[in-house]
């Protein structure tokens, strides 16, 4: 046991100790613990259950774990605690049973998932009871199936994960044991940010400062999974500090620069089925308009912590009510034969599908079709807060146009929305205007994910 438990590092060991106490002196204590991302939890679990079944193995005792899905978080736990049995000794002592079941002896680990469609009912925690990922468990899931398992054998309980927002089962959990802690003195809680795991990995140390550089200490997902501070609900996407970010120094410019690279992002406004319709909807509020983004690439602010290129907004085109079909020529001409852009990210949503086709057989492989979904939008927004925050982004001075006005204007208005699920949402609330700037200015960050410097001619490396 000693041997095993020496293994870890003091975070992961003081965690281990706790939880061993619980179990042997059948305490039935429910522990929260929170380590950043790749800090080692999903190694301290793997020891955890390697010991109990080692020291068991003559026992028909049950340990369970659970995971937000199967495939591939459970499978992956699977797969660690098989290599662990291995490493120890005992490979070829082990067993798999039934996909999701290794025994070692008589004692066995049982691994599910907390998936809605998944059937976990009958199953029974003699030892103890692992909820990984529990920020993406849902608390009347758990309740209801899960805890269960360790009522009638007393089990100890264990909640792994980051924080997420302050309604997720795992915050929850935490929040009943630190009241607890208050009461008795027994710490339940656990707490290891990245400070604190980059203490015993200089790895670790070098790659998370890295992360803090390209996405900001205060981005959604570095606050969570690193600093392990929840996100406080949603509020507004972007904060007065970003906003003051995203405010460049530079011109306004109406056609480009020789030798200097360019970048579009497009978002396509609805089309009105008639022209009353149309009509109707300008005398109510201004309709959706298709919104055109132009950036210059600046790569020499590119280093080994940012490898991506500065991004200055340098020109917007909009057109209201304007029918797609009219629209091709002038796109292709302004893209193609004014810019001259190096890539191209349009939205292919619904009926942006053909004008995103049209532009792509048109201006070539330059032209990137982005459909929006949950996921991916998502994904759209953290990148646009990490290009904020980190710098990248700039937006052109005031120039007194209506342009400048609208994209200031929804900047400032658009909120975020934070899922369970580690996604947000971000938007403009329609009864208080647009968002095609802010989308468009969403699809610019993205159309600059795949550029790199040009090369001279005779070079291997191509330009995207």
């Amino acid at each position: 046991m000693v041997s095993l438990i020496n293994r870890l590092r003091p975070y992961q060991r003081e965690v281990a100790l706790a939880v061993l106490d619980s179990v042997f002196s059948r305490k039935g204590l429910t522990f929260s613990v929170e380590i950043a991302r790749q800090g080692g939890k999903n190694e301290l679990s793997a020891q955890l259950e390697l010991l109990l079944l080692t020291l068991f193995m003559a026992n028909p005792f049950n340990l369970i774990k659970c995971a937000p899905t199967f495939k591939p978080q459970t499978v992956i736990s699977m797969m660690r605690l098989k290599d662990r049995l291995n490493e120890a000794g005992f490979g070829g002592l082990w067993t798999s049973e039934l996909g999701y079941i290794i025994r070692l002896g008589f004692a066995r680990a049982i691994f599910l998932s907390a998936e809605e469609s998944a059937n976990v009912v009958g199953n029974t925690a003699h030892l103890l009871l692992e909820i990984d990922e529990a920020q993406d468990v849902s608390r009347e899931r758990y309740t209801k199936e899960f805890k269960p398992m360790g009522a009638t054998t007393n089990a100890t309980t264990v909640h792994y994960g980051t924080t997420w927002d302050d309604t997720t089962l795992l915050e929850e959990v935490k929040q009943t044991n630190l009241e607890m802690e208050r009461k008795d003195g027994i710490k339940r809680h656990f707490r290891h940010d990245w400070q604190e795991v980059a203490k015993h990995n200089p790895d670790y140390l070098a790659y998370v400062v890295a992360e803090r550089e390209r996405l900001g200490e205060n981005h959604p997902l570095f606050l969570t999974q690193y600093r392990l501070l929840p996100i406080r609900g949603g509020g507004g996407f972007l904060s007065h500090q970003q906003r003051a970010q995203l405010q460049g120094s530079h011109q306004r410019k109406h056609r480009p620069e020789p030798g200097r690279s360019y970048i579009a992002g497009i978002d396509l406004a609805g089309e009105a089925e008639t022209e009353a319709e149309a009509m109707l909807k300008t005398i109510r509020t201004r309709q959706d308009s298709t919104v055109v983004t132009i950036g210059e690439l600046d790569f020499s602010t590119t280093n080994e912590v940012l490898s991506e290129p500065r991004i200055n907004i340098v020109e917007h085109y909009y057109w209201t009510g304007k029918k797609h079909t009219e629209l091709y020529p002038q796109l292709v001409d302004l893209l193609g034969n004014l810019w001259h852009c190096r890539r191209v990210v349009v939205d292919a949503t619904g009926i942006g599908q053909p004008v995103s086709s049209f532009l792509k057989k048109s201006l070539g492989s330059q032209v990137a079709p982005f459909t929006f979904t949950a996921q991916s939008k998502s994904r759209l927004g953290f990148n646009l807060l990490a290009a904020v925050n980190s710098g990248r982004l700039k937006m052109y001075t005031a120039d007194g146009s209506t342009e400048y006005q609208e994209f200031w204007l929804q900047m400032e208005r658009a909120k975020s929305q934070f899922r369970p699920n580690r996604t947000m949402n971000f938007h403009v609330d329609p009864a208080r205007g647009h968002d095609d700037f802010l989308m468009s200015l969403a699809l610019l960050v993205a159309a600059a994910e795949r550029c790199s410097p040009r090369r001279a001619r005779g070079s291997l490396r191509p330009n995207l």
